[in-house]
């Protein structure tokens, strides 16, 4: 290890560690803030099996400079851009020249952060004990017995039972500063759907070198079992050639992986629900028995492990017997489409409107679901109740603000500075009715006679599965489920604003 001591590691406040326990991703700097990489540090990147040797130095500022003089403020970008190659995971490629890998400096800066300062307390948040845990899952990783869990009960590790924007990338975070990853992405899939802890990937080198198949996406499946984690490998990733020289990578930000926000295909209840399919040298009486008994539009054709051969519907079926009454299965085969459980739910439309539904790969390729125009309405119409309501909502509390208060006093309540220049009662945010309605001098100006911290929790409540809607990022059904909460806001403030 290097030469640095738990002393260093103490240096940081219990704010600070509260922080970087529960908010962002470890960086180079962190560790050359707290003295566990001085900088100047070589640090060195070899490839066994090809024995080729990458060099970098760690400078003042926490970035990683490369011989020919670029930074990079991630190991992981500095990696790609030595090799010409990538995805690598930066934290477990590069080393110092004891073979200390930056990983293990990261894990003690981490355990120095989580350990409370002498005579204090341990966090009552349960981040302690949050971060013993994640450090058991990536030893069961690392030696292939890795925790399978339902993102439900991922989510419960950081007190939380829905995937907001804000704590999706807090839960991708603190699994990133351990090294882990969770297959399939837990912000793609349903909240019951499982997903297994995994740890930094090998550079085996063959996976990196190897040219990909030249196959078309929708060859490349086979029906599976959804929702249990899977012994193949993940889907290929393309290799990442180095940026050019003159690109400014330096100014980028450090985060890498930025987890997936807003709708994906995965989160449809149906997408990794299963799939019954048929193969193409079925008859029409099977694809016929089995569309009646499920009550299905479609039916997938797959052959063996890994070859879509299309679809039947009742239409294509139907035109194959209406032109030759004698036409074997394979007439009555269409076109189908095959998306990723991970694609965004909006880049699917245009496949929803041309073929009438999409299959849905999982995480190893296998064909695990359906999505019809019908889920994606349904989907989509979820959405769009909460949103309307919320827009009704704002309009009833900017018409209770301004018609039961001076304008003069909103302003100095929400834009005291005057940096904002709010001039009208239209320029007012939902934080600012809560400002305005919190205080208790404006509150018993409306002459309400209601709970004022009742209500303003309520409204608190409200603002938070506002932010959700606004971000597209509703994916748990928060608004859904809000929907009482809402209408009855609304009508509290119909009855008293008169």
């Amino acid at each position: 290890m290097s030469e640095s001591t738990v002393d260093d590691a103490e240096e940081l406040t219990t704010g600070r560690a509260s922080y970087l326990i529960g908010g962002r991703r470890v960086r180079v700097s962190d560790l050359v803030e707290a003295g566990l990489l001085p900088a100047g540090t070589q640090l060195t990147f070899l490839r066994r099996r090809s024995g080729q040797e990458y060099t970098a130095f760690v400078t003042v500022d926490g970035k990683i400079e490369l011989p020919n003089g670029r930074r990079f403020p991630t190991p992981s970008k500095a990696a790609a851009a030595a090799t010409g190659r990538g995805p690598f995971d930066g934290w477990t490629a590069w080393q110092l020249p004891d073979g200390t890998l930056l990983d293990a400096l990261r894990q003690e800066f981490l355990d120095a952060a989580a350990e409370p300062l002498s005579g204090e307390d341990s966090p009552e948040n349960g981040s302690a004990a949050r971060h013993a845990w994640l450090k058991e899952a990536r030893k069961k990783a690392d030696t292939s017995t890795p925790i399978t869990l339902t993102v439900r009960n991922l989510l419960a590790w950081w007190g939380s039972s829905r995937r907001g924007y804000l704590v999706t990338e807090q839960v991708a975070a603190e699994l990133a500063n351990h090294g882990l990853s969770t297959v399939p992405d837990f912000a793609a899939v349903g909240l019951d759907d499982r997903v297994t802890l995994t740890g930094p990937p090998v550079d085996t080198e063959d996976s990196q070198d190897a040219v990909a198949e030249d196959e078309p996406r929708s060859e490349r499946l086979v029906v599976g079992t959804p929702g249990e984690p899977e012994a193949a490998p993940p889907e290929r990733t393309p290799l990442t050639a180095a940026p050019p020289p003159s690109a400014s990578v330096d100014e980028k930000s450090g985060d890498e992986d930025e987890p997936i926000q807003g709708q994906t295909v995965g989160n449809l209840r149906s997408a990794l629900g299963g799939v019954t399919s048929v193969k193409s040298s079925a008859s029409f009486e099977e694809a016929f028995t089995k569309m009646r008994l499920n009550g299905f539009s479609q039916l997938p054709v797959l052959n063996g492990t890994r070859n879509l051969q299309g679809a039947v519907t009742w239409e294509s079926m139907a035109l194959a017997r209406y032109t030759d009454t004698e036409a074997p299965f394979a007439r009555a085969i269409v076109k189908a489409h095959a998306v990723s459980y991970a694609d965004h739910l909006i880049d699917v439309l245009p496949h929803l409107e041309r073929f009438g539904f999409v299959l849905v790969k999982n995480q190893t390729n296998e064909i695990a679901g359906i999505v019809t125009i019908a889920d994606v309405a349904a989907e989509y119409g979820a959405t769009a109740r909460p949103f309307l309501l919320i827009g009704d909502l704002d309009r009833q509390l900017r018409r209770v603000i301004s018609e039961g208060l001076d304008l003069a006093d909103v302003i100095a309540l929400c834009d005291s500075d005057g940096r904002r220049k709010l001039a009208s009662f239209n320029q007012l945010s939902f934080g600012d009715y809560q400002r305005v309605l919190s205080n208790q001098e404006q509150w018993d100006k409306l002459g309400w006679p209601l709970d004022r911290k009742s209500f303003t929790d309520c409204l608190n409540e409200l603002r938070e599965v506002r932010n959700e809607l606004m971000h597209f990022n509703d994916k748990d059904k928060a608004g859904e489920a809000a929907i009482p909460m809402l209408r009855n806001m609304i009508d509290l403030l119909r009855e008293h604003a008169g």
